[in-house]
């Protein structure tokens, strides 16, 4: 694939920065709404593809009123942009420069326009996010509790673990009630739940995280989730295979599917015990499983089949 025209966007909380290529023309625009939209209304008809940084969700708007317009939109890990940098030689660092250089890399690099998430589809994540960080807080507060004796501190503790389990089970029935409403997610649900070690968590964070899946080979789907492993080689050195990128969330979701599995699925524990043989170190395995059970999931998905033993194959 080759392209012509391509929109380069930094984007920071008050303003974004933007360079078309190969014109050179550039934009600093507020991000107030009334004046984003208007920049938008105004860009060239030509453009192929505009890139935008992941940052932290402010990207979210500018995205969203590109894909409006019709402009496909990708946007890139900022890690990307800045290893991008250093093999150009750039160690200069603004907005402007930011601009220049993601569009530079959106031009020789064409990176894939995936579809924007659905109003839906957004609430749905957040939700997530937020029961997640609601989790990480209840296990600080319950660790802290076991280390405090003072009983008037110790009663603070438990009034805000109170406090905080009942924001989790509202929670709970927000994300389970969404769910339900759609159709297309209690069908994907069920899916993902008919195999040993997937619980209800588990499938509701990869259909928000992962929503490629079933869509992708096996390969691009454990890349995307970073689990595929990396060869580290340089002549007669063989360094061991690691894993990295990816996105963090499908990675939690699904090492703690691979915990159960270890104990419930039959197959996993097959898997898992014919690399133990082989001499595999514990990570090697727990990482294989992971990856196993996603590309057994990204097949369910595709082929819209549930698990069963017979069905799925699970050899080397």
């Amino acid at each position: 694939m080759t392209l012509s025209v391509v929109l380069g966007i930094d984007v920071s909380k008050e303003w974004i920065d933007a360079c078309l290529l190969p014109a050179g023309q550039e934009w600093h625009v507020s991000t107030q709404p009334e004046e984003l939209q208007a920049w938008v209304q105004a860009l060239p008809a030509d453009i192929e593809l505009a890139v935008l940084e992941a940052t932290g969700g402010l990207q979210a708007v500018v995205a969203a009123l590109l894909d409006s317009r019709g402009i496909p939109v990708a946007v890139v890990n900022p890690k990307q942009i800045r290893d991008f940098a250093r093999a150009l030689g750039v160690s200069a660092k603004n907005d402007r420069v930011d601009a220049r250089l993601i569009a530079r890399f959106g031009l020789h690099l064409h990176p894939p326009a995936r579809p924007l998430p659905t109003p839906e589809m957004t609430a749905l994540r957040e939700l997530i996010v937020r029961r997640q960080q609601i989790v990480d807080l209840l296990t600080a507060e319950k660790n802290r509790g076991l280390i405090v004796c003072t009983p008037a501190v110790q009663k603070n503790i438990q009034q805000h673990i109170h406090y905080l389990e009942k924001q989790l089970d509202a929670l709970h029935r927000q994300i389970e009630e969404a769910v339900q409403k759609s159709p297309l997610w209690r069908a994907q649900e069920q899916l993902l739940t008919s195999m040993k070690g997937v619980g209800r968590v588990t499938a509701v964070k990869l259909m928000a995280h992962l929503p490629e899946l079933g869509s992708l080979t096996r390969r691009e789907i454990a890349a995307l989730a970073g689990v595929a492993p990396y060869c580290h080689e340089s002549g007669k050195r063989r360094g061991h295979r690691y894993i990295e990128k990816g996105r963090g969330a499908v990675r939690s979701a699904l090492y703690m599917a691979a915990l159960s599995a270890l104990r419930y699925n039959p197959a996993i524990k097959q898997f898992a015990e014919r690399l133990k043989q082989k001499g595999k170190k514990g990570k090697v395995i727990m990482v294989a499983c992971m990856r196993k059970m996603l590309v057994t999931l990204n097949a369910m998905m595709r082929d819209q089949i549930p698990w069963q033993n017979h069905l799925v194959a699970l050899e080397n």
